[in-house]
This record gives structure tokens, C-alpha cells and sequence, in this order.
């Protein structure tokens, strides 16, 4: 127990570094690189701090140079899953009752850790793995990774000071227990903060977790890992697992000791997944805590009062960065006839000048989607839009997967409001504007709110504070994250907490003290320092003569 009333760290953002020619870190990134992409590796699964070998070999490339192999990574069934439970269960109770702040240390370091020795490399493994470039990699990999692990040792010691009051001879007080059981982390590929940080926050409270990656993002898994191991992580407190999905699911979602799953990733896997722990719950020892971040149809909104070139490097950046592979990317915009010419050019200029590649040349702006499937389905929909009668390609459209996932940043003109890119969630560089008459905004607002099922971004763009309040009213529940006159991606840990509602999730908002309250269960403990020694009170005391 703690021998006193600590004072952690002052939780800082991580300073994001600019990479800029000639500047230290540029070179260390490249000489990371170089170092990364000269050997093969071979990834293990990490049980009860023992590395796992097994027969099955998948080979990881880069999704912009699929000939070249980075390494191999091994596969697991269902035995190493559980396997993987029984790791952490047996690893729980000690590290339930370690004293917090001897957690908190351990990811403290691990943040520091990325920040230092690791920055290149994790940076390095994302941009390789991920198809990221230099900056996207460094706000996601080294630094948010960084921010989640400081400011959940901020939000873990905020909880602990949530305490009741006491009356008079009483002493209240609450004691936020982990959960009973193991949590189920299952992380995507497009952020390496977002796979660091699922099977970590539950830890922080004194959980244990199985942690299983997105099979297109195991080579960056496989440094955090390496972080967390020498930051001390104890044997057994995260477990990761390579094995296919349904496998992982088979055996976590029917295991009694289920305690909980934290999730990023499509909305329709999510909603099965909560419909098989619904059909299970009998089985399980407790309630498990659902918290899932999912898909997103994310808009930004103009009005005629805008500052064109404001709208338009908003859009370019909100649609086109990490390949619009951001579940907060924007993906449909609504902006008046008036200002479409303008906006238009300045579109076509801005988009003329962004170069595509390999995320080894620092200059490319715009690289590699994920994976074959995402490629073939973004360049079905690129080219059913050229078809069709109630849309226009405008600029980009080509499609390369020769030697890499490349797919040109694409703006598709849609002719009517519900055309099915302004409807669903492409996941990748492909945009959908839509031109209202003027005197409809406040239709077209409604018709914004009622087209997708989804609700986490979005953006609105006017210089008139009227039409600001009445946007911002009028889409009170189209977005869980809403942006005034910025786009609608860039969330930061500590600042603006990250979540949406409707097919977008639980809403929990990740990294903040919101979300670390789901993996606790609290106990209210009340003590009585005089206790009563008369069952009667004062009111069946008999009237006096």
C-alpha cells in the first residue's frame, strides 16, 4: 500500500518534432529506415512474457512496396488465445494489488521511452507497416502514443480523488476496484496510439488484458510491445496474440472471466460482437463493459460567408492525410452554390501540387492505402462514380497497385445528397462534395443530419456567428467531436477528448477520465466510528406528559 499521498508528474503534451531538412531528427528517422528495411524479422506472440513461436509464418510489406518483405509474424489459434486468458488471469491478482504508483511508473517510462530511445523506431515501424509519412507517424506513433500514457496516469489519479463526503461521525470513502476478469483489446491498423493505448488504459487501473492487433498493423505492434517490456510490464498484464479474428473471438466471448472489451474498428463488427455478448451473457461472471470506438461518415458544412482558401486547406488536409484512413477523416462536404467556383479552383490548385509515394521520400503528402481489399473496394466505388449519372470524378481517380496500394486523393461531385459515397464510410482518399442553393442551408443541415447513420466528426465553416450557433444547435448529435472553422481530424489527448455516438461508438472518449471509469467497478465503503446501541429511533420515543 502507499506509504503516502503522491504527486505524479504534471502531464505535458509531447512536443510534436518538425522533421524539417537538416533538423537531427530527420536523420535518425532516415537512418531507422534504412536499418528497419535491411533485415527480416521475425515477430513472436508475447503470453505470460514468454515469446511464442509457431509453425504458421505471415509475412508482413510494406503497403506501398509489396515486394519487399519486412519479416514475418506468427500466427496463433485457438490455444494460444487461451493460453493468452489464462496468462493474465493468473497474472491479475498481483498486479491488482500493486500499489498505483508503481503502475502509473511503469507506462510513465513507457511514455518516455517513445519520446526517447524509441521515437525513431516506432515512428519508423509505422511508416514502413502503416503506410504512414514522417509527420502523420510522428503526431501518431511517438507522440499521441506518449500523451495517452502521461495523461492516463493523470485520469487514473483524478479517478482515485473522486471521493464522497462524510457526515459527522462517518467516514466515507470509495475504492475503484479493477475488474473481475481479463479485458479483450482489438486494435486497428490506421493508428499506433490507438493499439498502444486500448490494452494499456485498462491495465492502468489494475486490469489485465489480451491484446490482439489488426493483422495489417503487427509490425508496429510488435515495437510497442518491446516498449512496454522495458518499461517493466509484468508477465502476464498484456498478452498479445496474433490470430485471425473470429478465432480470438470464439474463445474470449465465451470464457466466463470475460470482463470487458475495449474496440476500435468497424461498426459492423462491433455491433456483432455485442450481439454474441449479448447471446452469452449468462455465462460470464459479471456484466462485461462495452467501449467501442467504430466507423464514421464525418462532413465539414460551409456557408456563404467563408474564407475560401480556410475551407479549402481544411478539406485537403482533413480528406487526404494517412490517405483519409482516419475514422475522423472528412469525407462529405455540403457548400453553397455561390462559392463552389472558387472553392473549386482552389481545390483543383491545392491538389495539383501533392506529390504520392513512399513514405521514404519525406516530400510525399500522400501514400499507400492499407491492403489489397481496401484498394479494390475504394476503386470500385471510384469507378462506379464515373458511371453514374448522379455523380462526377472531378479530380484524382487513378488507381496504381502495380507496386503499391496507391490511390490518387479523389473528389467525387455528387448531383444529389444521398448518393451512396455521401452515405457510407469509404475509408480512404476519396471525397464527396455536395452543391445546396444558397437559400437551402437550413434543409441541407437537416438532410447532413438524417443521411448517415454515424456521428463522431464534423465540421462547420462561416464567418457569421448566427449561422455558427444555429449549425452547431442544429447538429447537436451529428458529432461527438464538432470543429468551428477547423477540420474535423487532429483530436489531442487532454484537449479535445475523443469519441461519437450513433454507429460511431460508445461515446467513452478516449484518454480522458470518461473512459478510464469503465474499466473500474467501485466499492463505497462507509465506516461508523460510534455505532448506535439502541434499534429504536428518536421518533418511537413515547410524547412525555
Amino acid at each position: 500500500m502507499p506509504k503516502g499521498i503522491f504527486n505524479v508528474p504534471v502531464a505535458k503534451k509531447e512536443p510534436v518534432l518538425s522533421y524539417a531538412p537538416g533538423t537531427p531528427e530527420r536523420a535518425e528517422v532516415k537512418k531507422m529506415l534504412e536499418e528497419l528495411r535491411s533485415k527480416e524479422v521475425e515477430l513472436p506472440m508475447v503470453i505470460g512474457g514468454k515469446d511464442v513461436f509457431t509453425d504458421r509464418k505471415v509475412r508482413m510489406a510494406p503497403p506501398h512496396e509489396i515486394n519487399h518483405t519486412l519479416g514475418y509474424y506468427n500466427q496463433g489459434d485457438a490455444s494460444h488465445v487461451e493460453m493468452a486468458i489464462d496468462a493474465a488471469l493468473e497474472a491479475r491478482e498481483k498486479w491488482a494489488n500493486l500499489s498505483w504508483q508503481h503502475r502509473a511508473s511503469v507506462f510513465l517510462k513507457a511514455a518516455d521511452l517513445l519520446a526517447g530511445p524509441y521515437r525513431a523506431k516506432i515512428n519508423a515501424a509505422s511508416m514502413l507497416g502503416q503506410s504512414k509519412n514522417v509527420f502523420q507517424a510522428e503526431i501518431d506513433a511517438a507522440c499521441e502514443l506518449a500523451d495517452f500514457y502521461r495523461f492516463g496516469v493523470k485520469a487514473m489519479i483524478d479517478i482515485y480523488k473522486m471521493q464522497p463526503e462524510s457526515a459527522p461521525g462517518i467516514w466515507n470513502y470509495n475504492e475503484f476496484r479493477p475488474l473481475e476478469g481479463f479485458i479483450f483489446a482489438l486494435t486497428p491498423f490506421n493508428f499506433t496510439s490507438i493499439a498502444g493505448n486500448l490494452p494499456v488504459a485498462p491495465a492502468l487501473m489494475g486490469n489485465v488484458s489480451v491484446w490482439k492487433p489488426s493483422k495489417t498493423a503487427v509490425y508496429s505492434a510488435g515495437v510497442i510491445m518491446e516498449v512496454l517490456r522495458e518499461a517493466g510490464l509484468p508477465d502476464g498484464v498484456i498478452n498479445l496474440v496474433f490470430a485471425s479474428g473470429p478465432v480470438v473471438a470464439d474463445v474470449v466471448l465465451t470464457h466466463p472471466d470475460f470482463a470487458g472489451i475495449h474496440f476500435t474498428g468497424s461498426t459492423e463488427v462491433f455491433q456483432s460482437i455485442w450481439k454474441t455478448i449479448g447471446n452469452n451473457i449468462y455465462k460470464y461472471k459479471t456484466y462485461p463493459r462495452i467501449v467501442g470506438e467504430t466507423g464514421g461518415k464525418d462532413f465539414i458544412f460551409a456557408d456563404n460567408t467563408v474564407k475560401i482558401s480556410e475551407l479549402a486547406t481544411a478539406i485537403v488536409r482533413g480528406a487526404f492525410e494517412y490517405q483519409g484512413q482516419k475514422c475522423s477523416a472528412a469525407s462529405r462536404v455540403y457548400v453553397p452554390k455561390s462559392i463552389w467556383p472558387k472553392l473549386k479552383q482552389q481545390l483543383g490548385d491545392m491538389l495539383a501540387t501533392v506529390k504520392m509515394g513512399p513514405p521514404e521520400n519525406f516530400t510525399n503528402f500522400v501514400n499507400a492505402v492499407i491492403d489489397e481489399a481496401s484498394f479494390d473496394k475504394l476503386k470500385s466505388y471510384i469507378d462506379r462514380a464515373r458511371e453514374d449519372k448522379d455523380a462526377e470524378v472531378i479530380f484524382g481517380g487513378k488507381c496504381d497497385k502495380s507496386t503499391g496500394y496507391f490511390i490518387e486523393p479523389t473528389i467525387i461531385l455528387a448531383k444529389k445528397p444521398d448518393y451512396i459515397t455521401m452515405q457510407e464510410e469509404l475509408f480512404g482518399p476519396v471525397l464527396t462534395i455536395y452543391v445546396y442553393a444558397d437559400e437551402k442551408m437550413d434543409e441541407t443541415l437537416d438532410i447532413l443530419d438524417k443521411t448517415s447513420i454515424y456521428g463522431l466528426t464534423g465540421a462547420v465553416f462561416s464567418q457569421n456567428r448566427y449561422n455558427i450557433e444555429k449549425m452547431t444547435k442544429r447538429l447537436t448529435n451529428a458529432a461527438g467531436n464538432f470543429y468551428i472553422n477547423d477540420k474535423p481530424t487532429g483530436a489531442v489527448v487532454g484537449q479535445q477528448p475523443f469519441g461519437g455516438a450513433r454507429g460511431s461508438g460508445t461515446n467513452d472518449k478516449a484518454g480522458s477520465v470518461f473512459n478510464f471509469l469503465r474499466w473500474v467497478s467501485i466499492r463505497t465503503i462507509k465506516e461508523n466510528f460510534v455505532s448506535p446501541t439502541n434499534y429504536l429511533y428518536p421518533n418511537f420515543l413515547p410524547d412525555e406528559d
